[in-house]
């Protein structure tokens, strides 16, 4: 017999749960059997007192309830962590072949129905962001087993970095930090702040200390690599560059000419020096300034210096109730750039969103084109590497639409 505490839920949860997403609600929640503390694992049942699923509860959270198993018979322990580690490293093996493998996102969340958990690799160090108590408080075993897992198939780990510096882990009712983490019984070097990490045969600066997120962004690697096949002989305007990834790309493709504009100086120091890492000064030139401002000035002054721009912003929404400011701020961007290419010149737009829904970017789109008295022909559609990878029965992994269009 379980001896966890009995969680029983709606109707609606149970259909949710039963579809497999792992996210129970607080206002799901009929009655409560049991004592818990938060963070302790629960067995969720149905109305009817039928077990729907085990996960750890945190009161702290709207989500009260992240379901990690379904399987009754499931213990645990060290053995079921571990078994979900492996089979995560293991389809990364198989997916991120060779050098991908190095730099690659290992655990993605409830992709890998390790729910609040992410960890990316760059070279010999892991950042790690935990966004879930019950995940926090069984980080230390977790993380053992990574590095054992990673050990066993001849990969070499110096350190582990944790990027918890963000507000969500207050919701959750933990404190937010920065910092090496120490991993008792293994004999780790310190951990490596800075590493020089190498995709799509060029290299980047990754500051796992003070990058955005974990320090870089790992999703886009194979949509730089489409836009880089179109690039050659192309004068490219690079916005919202972040640390110059597309535009490098875009010169490793022959292009003629490469503008990589951020408003941020930081992210333009970092951009120059992967210009410098790659020797691709004479190739790719640097602007600071702001995206939107600039779009409209070239706008206005019916500048065309350009007959390829990506647009790469960050995530203009981060709630359903923001969604209609973030379209507009999709459409005027777009629409500018639109107006900007002259017929047969590409576009590159994405949006890195789970809130932006794909059929309401798609819309956006069409109005932008017809805005601008222009029509656009699909090159690709994409999404995110597949080391982020999309699990169907959670909305939230598919979170990144990317197209690449030609303008005429």
């Amino acid at each position: 017999m379980r001896e966890y505490t009995k969680i029983y839920i709606t109707k609606k949860a149970e259909f949710s749960a039963k579809l497999g997403h792992p996210w129970v609600f607080e206002d799901e929640i009929i009655r409560i059997e049991g004592q818990y503390n938060d963070g302790d694992l629960v067995d969720v049942m149905n109305d009817k007192a039928r077990y729907i699923g085990t996960g750890f509860i945190n009161n702290h959270s709207k989500i009260r309830v992240r379901i990690i198993s379904r399987n009754a018979n499931d213990k645990f322990d060290e053995k079921f962590f571990e078994r979900r580690l492996r089979y995560a490293v293991e389809y990364r093996k198989t997916v991120m072949p060779g050098a991908d493998f190095k730099c690659c996102r290992l655990i993605f969340g409830e992709a890998d129905f390790l729910p609040g958990l992410t960890v990316d690799r760059f070279n010999d160090v892991l950042v790690a962001q935990v966004l879930a108590l019950g995940m926090e408080i069984r980080k230390e075993t977790i993380f053992k087993l990574l590095v054992e897992i990673l050990e066993e198939l001849g990969e070499t780990i110096s350190g582990i970095y944790e990027r918890n510096d963000v507000r969500i882990r207050g919701l959750e009712g933990m404190a937010e930090g920065k910092g090496a983490f120490k991993l008792q019984g293994k004999d780790l070097l310190s951990c490596p702040l800075e590493t020089i990490i190498i995709e799509n045969e060029l290299k980047y600066r990754v500051d796992v200390v003070n990058g955005q997120k974990t320090g870089y962004f790992l999703d886009q690697k194979y949509n730089r690599l489409a836009i880089r096949k179109i690039s050659k002989g192309r004068r490219v305007l690079d916005c919202f560059t972040h640390t110059g990834a597309f535009a490098l790309n875009a010169a490793a493709g022959g292009a003629a000419l490469v503008t990589a504009v951020d408003v941020s100086k930081e992210a333009i120091a970092n951009t120059k020096h992967n210009i410098l890492l790659n020797g691709m000064e004479d190739k790719v030139e640097t602007l600071e300034a702001n995206v939107f401002d600039l779009l409209t000035e070239l706008t206005i002054k019916q500048v065309r210096n350009y007959d390829f721009i990506i647009l790469d912003p960050p995530a203009f929404t981060k709630s359903g109730s923001t969604v209609k400011n973030a379209l507009r701020g999709y459409k005027e961007i777009n629409l500018k750039a639109m107006k900007l290419l002259p017929r047969g010149g590409y576009l590159a737009t994405c949006s890195c969103s789970h809130f932006m829904p794909e059929g309401l970017f798609i819309k956006m789109l069409k109005e932008a084109a017809c805005d601008a008295d222009v029509s656009l022909r699909q090159v690709e559609a994409r999404q995110q590497s597949p080391d982020h990878p999309i699990l169907y029965s959670v909305p939230e992994t598919n979170y990144l639409k990317f197209y690449i269009f030609q303008v005429v």
